[in-house]
């Protein structure tokens, strides 16, 4: 009875002592790992992260490449150059300006219509647009001051402008009754006439209350007849 106890005695202490050797390992274990990731981290910290090397583009000398052809897909290569309306009409205006002179009129002297004036020229206007009959498309003009004077700009009629003139800038040429004619710049999107309409109204004489009569003969020119508002006093005497 007495050797069985201490049997048992002595497995328990050996049980003892292996569990306690076997947490000592543990311990070990866990401070060793814990002193390899500290060194890792240590050492990854300390080396500089790679950078790339950006690659440089070579610059090419000067002048070269301009002697090469830009390059163009079949179809666009075979298209023909797109006129350049705008420096045309730029230069049209020029020239226009340069042949009747940069000099302004005396505004000073402007001449003013009475109503019985305007009614007259146009009245005068209205009659002969009916016996010029509707061969050609026509419409009827009353002067202003801002046609005839200053910035010398004359507007069209809308819908005459719509369905019968240019749907882009284009020289329109106008035709008086002696057959002399005049170039003039018509606006498209302003449906007026600009460049060459001053030096036309100056030729002319025309003041205020005058009223014109505008034929489209062709596609881009007007026979211009005249119906002077100082006529009004003529058809008094």
């Amino acid at each position: 009875m007495i050797e069985a106890e201490s049997q048992m005695a002595e497995a328990a202490s050996y049980e003892e002592q292996r569990r306690r050797q076997v947490e000592a390992n543990k311990r070990k274990l866990e401070e060793l790992r814990l002193h390899h990731l500290s060194a890792a981290v240590r050492e990854s910290a300390a080396k500089p992260s790679p950078v790339k090397q950006r690659k440089r583009k070579a610059r090419a000398p000067p002048g070269a490449g301009e002697d090469a052809p830009l390059r163009r897909s079949g179809r666009v290569a075979n298209l023909p150059e797109k006129p350049k309306y705008r420096d045309e009409f730029q230069d049209f205006e020029k020239r226009i300006r340069r042949s009747y002179g940069g000099k302004r009129r005396d505004l000073s002297n402007r001449v003013y219509a009475t109503e019985e004036q305007r009614d007259y020229a146009i009245n005068a206007a209205q009659e002969l647009e009916e016996e010029l009959g509707s061969d050609y498309p026509i419409f009827v003009k009353p002067m202003l001051q801002s046609h005839v004077t200053g910035g010398f700009w004359l507007s069209l009629p809308t819908h005459f402008s719509r369905k019968y003139l240019p749907k882009r800038d284009e020289t329109i040429r106008l035709v008086d009754e002696e057959d002399d004619e005049f170039d003039t710049l018509y606006l498209a999107n302003k449906r007026g006439l600009s460049g060459g309409w001053r030096g036309f109204s100056i030729a002319h004489k025309l003041v205020d209350g005058d009223c014109l009569v505008f034929q489209l003969i062709q596609r881009t020119k007007f026979k211009v007849y005249i119906i002077r508002a100082s006529s009004y006093y003529e058809t008094d005497d």
